[in-house]
């Protein structure tokens, strides 16, 4: 049996205040990748003088700006900078960004000042706990808002569809495993909301990753089963199992298949 899809008929999209400690500032960048644009969350206690910003999304000044608005009005400053994975959509403006408030950018990797799983980042008396997930991205992190139990997830869970595995930096098995991941936060009730990289806020974050879940196992059976009617590509997968998926997001499918095809064959 499906698993249904716990989103349902979702209205549009226009972030805002989501959270006690969590806004979404809309990047005007639209599209069938990126949905209904970047998410650029601020995260901040109230009354508090720091904030952290987690994806400042594409080179856009007008989008910068908007960003720092929602900062200084609540009279605070950003002390953080974070980014969920390297895509440009998420991270093209972080550059930008720093030199206009005067901040670190944090991204995972090997220098000193970047994130790894487990790390902790606080500003304001509001702490992130990076999660690695890895799967969208070989470097996609996701970050655990305890004080709202929320999760930050980037681009490996959406508010709307589903994500691509980016192949060959993107890889299934990996997917999976942080799938298992965040399912475990959300059984247990550590994170109830997830707020996503693009798309609305989801309120039931379990029932989400149980969806996800259930749709990754359904699309690797319909592969199986393309292969075994003849599928010999990438394009003869397309063909069979996304052919009611629309052409504009057929090259993140092909790139979805090809981390697919590279799964089985290693079973």
């Amino acid at each position: 049996m499906t698993t249904p899809d716990p989103r349902g008929v979702l209205p549009a999209w226009s972030g805002g205040e989501i959270t006690t400690h969590a806004t979404c500032v809309l990047a005007p960048n639209p599209g069938p990748m990126t949905l209904d644009g970047t998410n650029t969350w601020v995260v901040m206690a109230p009354g508090a003088g720091e904030a952290m910003v987690i994806d400042p999304g594409p080179l856009d000044e007008d989008h910068l700006q908007a960003v720092c608005r929602v900062v200084e009005r609540r009279g605070a400053r950003v002390t953080e900078t974070i980014l969920t994975h390297a895509h440009l959509d998420h991270s093209e403006g972080a550059a930008r960004f720093a030199e206009l408030t005067g901040c670190r950018v944090r991204p995972v990797g090997p220098g000193h000042d970047d994130l790894a799983d487990g790390s902790v980042v606080s500003a304001g008396g509001v702490a992130l706990r990076v999660v690695a997930t890895p799967g969208h991205t070989a470097d996609s992190l996701s970050f655990v808002l305890e004080a709202d139990h929320a999760l930050l997830t980037g681009d490996t869970i959406l508010g709307r569809g589903t994500t691509v595995v980016a192949h060959p930096d993107g890889e299934l098995a990996a997917y999976l495993d942080s799938l298992e991941r965040i399912r475990a936060l959300t059984g247990g009730g550590e994170v109830v909301t997830i707020l996503p990289g693009h798309g609305p806020v989801i309120p039931d974050a379990h029932g989400l990753v149980g969806y996800y879940r259930t749709h990754r196992r359904e699309r690797l059976d319909q592969v199986r089963q393309a292969l075994a009617d003849g599928a010999t590509d990438v394009e003869g997968v397309l063909r069979r199992v996304y052919a009611d998926v629309p052409e504009a997001v057929w090259p993140a499918a092909r790139l979805s298949i090809q981390a697919q095809l590279d799964y089985l064959a290693a079973r």
